[in-house]
């Protein structure tokens, strides 16, 4: 019907007013023009962002636009990114470098190889917690356990200096691709004191047995078996539990010798 009302008006030199009647087409609608490609600017400039920072997000990208001076609102940007589907985007996974396999051998006096590994658990309050676990590989024995509600790499290593005052730094640390062990925090503190901080394999925890398996003893012992209040309720089990476990307990892995009869049958 636009054709017809543009022909009326160039045929016979009607008014707009009078060719829409002619054919019955309201006039709104033949003013009427369509969006068309309007959005194709804003999305070529989303998609480029997109692709150079795939980390950004709609805050970032929209604050970079605006500065553009385009005359783009922001409800309209975010409706374009919502049709692009740029909000469902996957974050990319930090990639780790190619760890190489770790052996699990028994060193051959303490102080060499050291174990280290978090857990987490809650309290009654439904609030979680975490514990940072040492063990010296050679006899087994757990250096410290602490309990906290969070380990950022500078407390972690402010505990192992704490472990370390009355032993020694070891030769080697062994641990996951946990973030407190890959921070560059960590990397810093292990050079300055002659660490070599060794990563086990990604989903080969069998490559720490060690500390794993002090791990299992410790929640069942401690964690699944009492309903913690507090931090210090849970601190003080579990250095009585280290107490009986470095002590008391035997281990088959050291002739069914406790670690610290292993360590003094050594003579170590």
């Amino acid at each position: 019907m636009r054709v017809w009302v543009a022909y009326l008006m160039e045929r016979f030199a009607m008014s707009e007013r009078k060719a829409c009647q002619t054919v019955a087409m309201p006039r709104q609608s033949y003013r009427y023009q369509g969006q068309g490609n309007r959005d194709d600017e804003i999305k070529q400039a989303l998609q480029q962002l997109a692709r150079d920072h795939p980390r950004w997000g709609f805050k970032k990208m929209n604050a970079v636009l605006q500065r553009q001076e385009n005359g783009w609102n922001h409800k309209r940007i975010y409706r374009v990114y919502c049709e692009m589907k740029l909000n469902l985007r996957v974050k990319p996974k930090k990639r780790l470098p190619n760890r190489e396999k770790v052996n699990l051998t028994q060193p051959q006096r303490p102080n060499e190889s050291w174990s280290i590994d978090f857990m987490s658990d809650s309290l009654m309050n439904g609030k979680a917690i975490r514990t940072m676990n040492i063990l010296d590989d050679y006899n087994r024995e757990v250096l410290w356990i602490e309990v906290r509600y969070s380990f950022p790499a500078e407390q972690m290593t402010s505990i192992l200096d704490r472990v370390a005052e009355g032993r020694g730094y070891p030769k080697q640390i062994r641990s996951d691709n946990g973030p407190e062990f890959i921070a560059r925090h960590t990397a810093q503190w292990s050079q300055k004191h002659g660490i070599n901080w060794r990563f086990i394999q990604p989903g080969k925890p069998n490559q720490n047995g060690y500390v794993e398996r002090m791990n299992r003893t410790y929640r069942e012992d401690v964690l699944d078996a009492y309903l913690l209040q507090n931090l210090e309720e849970a601190q003080e089990l579990t250095e009585e539990w280290m107490m009986m476990y470095n002590c008391q307990r035997p281990h088959e892995a050291l002739g069914n010798l406790t670690p610290y009869e292993y360590a003094m049958a050594a003579g170590t």
